[in-house]
């Protein structure tokens, strides 16, 4: 490193908790070793890390960039407008902030502020959490400096002498859960003498993990079991309505959690949808799970991340297409083999990269050079 005490550092992208969460936690290991650098985050308006970045402290400036739309939409039509809006956006951005580095980590706003970087010369680094490289970071790979990956075997996408295996960034209040289940139970108002089951389908929800949930409640708590249930914003109302219809007394549903520390602790047993966050910080709980992948995702990108999980018996997988009608089978399955429970957790636990974001960092470090 130089001589120099304090860095500027802009950090791009957003849209899903996928990308924001890495992107806070290298901003939070960045600080922790150059207290005093500047740290600006750009996103793209209306998305959640102009509410999420905010709230971890740091100031963020948003971009009209969406993305193009799969289906047939009039949306579409407004794309290149705002496109061009934002990268003169992102340019003033770079010119004014005068960053020492970038770093990306995918969503539609690094485009245009990482673009605008690489034509000034300023070194970019690259997160890219998912085992199928989203388009914005491969368009962005050529002229990066690093590429910082999840998985191997990522050459297939990007230079393989930009690639460094480092992990996913995760929230540190999950990496050492001991101490922490009786205030969990307490937290969410279950019970000490019954098995946990919590349930994730994303801040914004996964319709089949809903729908599988609905339809097997009532014999989940039957057994003997208590669901802690993260619907998503999407479905929460419509859920919480069968809920109450139910008249059941061990379902605890919840539209978002935000003690995802506590949430971690008082489970016994996770179903999960695989995206990458999601898959990284199971793998530092080190609990049994059951992945449900999402099939409405780039080539199937959320199975190939279960199955690098699954293929080292480090957790169960569920296909989406069988989920409703299906769930309490896999959930007993588990629940009545301890043996197997345990092995998964402790084969999920070895496959952990607990220091991803110092990792990152020190790859920014040789950037700042």
């Amino acid at each position: 490193m130089t001589t120099k005490s304090t860095y500027r550092i802009l950090i791009s992208g957003g849209g899903t908790g996928g990308h924001i969460y890495p992107a806070i936690a290298i901003a939070n290991s960045w600080i922790e070793k150059h207290p005093g650098s500047e740290i600006l985050f750009v996103g793209a308006l209306g998305k959640m890390e102009m509410q999420k970045v905010p709230e971890a402290g740091y100031e963020i400036k948003g971009l009209p960039v969406a993305g193009l739309q799969r289906s047939l939409s009039l949306d579409n039509l407004s794309f290149p407008f705002k496109l061009l809006k934002s990268l003169r956006i992102a340019s003033g951005i770079v010119k004014d902030f005068r960053p020492d580095a970038v770093v990306g980590v995918g969503g539609y706003a690094s485009g245009p502020v990482l673009y605008a970087a690489q034509k000034r010369g300023i070194p970019t680094l690259l997160q890219e959490q998912n085992s199928y490289a989203g388009l914005t970071n491969k368009l962005l790979a050529k002229k990066a400096k690093t590429i910082c990956v999840a998985y191997p075997g990522m050459e297939k996408f990007f230079p393989a002498d930009k690639i460094t295996v480092t992990g996913n960034p995760v929230r540190k209040d999950i990496l050492d859960l001991s101490g922490k289940r009786e205030k969990a139970l307490a937290h969410f108002g279950l019970a000490q003498d019954r098995k946990t089951i919590l349930v994730l389908g994303g801040s914004l929800g996964a319709r089949t993990l809903n729908q599988a949930v609905l339809k097997d409640m009532e014999a989940l708590e039957n057994a003997g079991n208590q669901v802690l249930w993260q619907s998503g914003k999407f479905y929460f109302k419509d859920m919480l309505s069968k809920l109450e219809e139910s008249g059941l007394k061990h379902i605890q549903l919840r539209e978002f959690i935000r003690e995802m520390d506590l949430a971690y602790a008082a489970a016994d047993l996770i179903v999960s949808r695989a995206g990458a966050l999601s898959v990284s910080e199971l793998s530092l709980v080190g609990k049994p799970v059951i992945f449900i992948p999402s099939p409405n995702v780039a080539e199937d990108h959320q199975t190939k991340n279960a199955m690098a999980y699954v293929d080292h018996q480090a957790a169960m997988l569920l296909k989406d297409a069988e989920a409703v009608g299906q769930l309490k089978n896999k959930v007993d399955e588990l629940m009545q083999d301890a043996d197997l429970a345990l092995v998964l957790g402790k084969n999920m636990k070895k496959l952990a990269k607990p220091n991803a974001a110092l990792a990152i960092v020190e790859e920014l470090e040789k950037l700042v050079k």
